[in-house]
């Protein structure tokens, strides 16, 4: 099955991509993969503090995927994959990417200005050429009727 792959944060840029990304599986009887990443943490002295930092970062990451898959679903109809993954985001995605041969698609969302993301500067630059499947990235000032009308 064709499924479309989705890194999230609670930015707009993201919630454009993940439209887009529901509303392309929809059309082409396709299926979406959502990510969200808990970046590391800084080490601090206190290993208490560091683990509840990360508890929490955790937590927020889960959140936004519950929600995210319960408005695709209601949206959509399809019920998403979600995984939360911690570490260096473009090291994960890379990886899960190989990991999953059914990828027909990488989709970023791009800040409507200024400069973009680590992800989407990483998988647009020299970081493009080896990938297991095509990257869409979706410009984050297109409106909801653009998004529905292109995807």
């Amino acid at each position: 099955m064709r499924t479309y792959f989705v890194v999230i944060d609670e930015t707009d840029e993201a919630k454009t991509a993940l439209r887009f990304a529901s509303h392309r599986a929809s059309k082409t009887n396709g299926a979406i993969h959502i990510l969200a990443l808990v970046e590391p943490t800084e080490i601090v002295p206190w290993g208490n503090v560091q683990a509840t930092i990360t508890e929490e970062a955790q937590l927020r990451a889960e959140e936004l995927l519950v929600s995210s898959a319960g408005e695709i679903l209601e949206e959509s109809g399809i019920r998403p994959i979600i995984t939360v993954k911690q570490g260096q985001g473009v090291k994960i995605v890379r990886a899960m990417l190989e990991e999953n041969p059914n990828v027909a698609a990488l989709v970023l969302g791009a800040a409507p200005s200024g400069p973009p993301g680590p992800l989407v500067s990483h998988f647009t630059g020299n970081g493009c050429g080896d990938l297991p499947c095509p990257i869409m990235v979706i410009p984050g000032g297109l409106s909801n009727e653009d998004l529905d009308r292109l995807s």
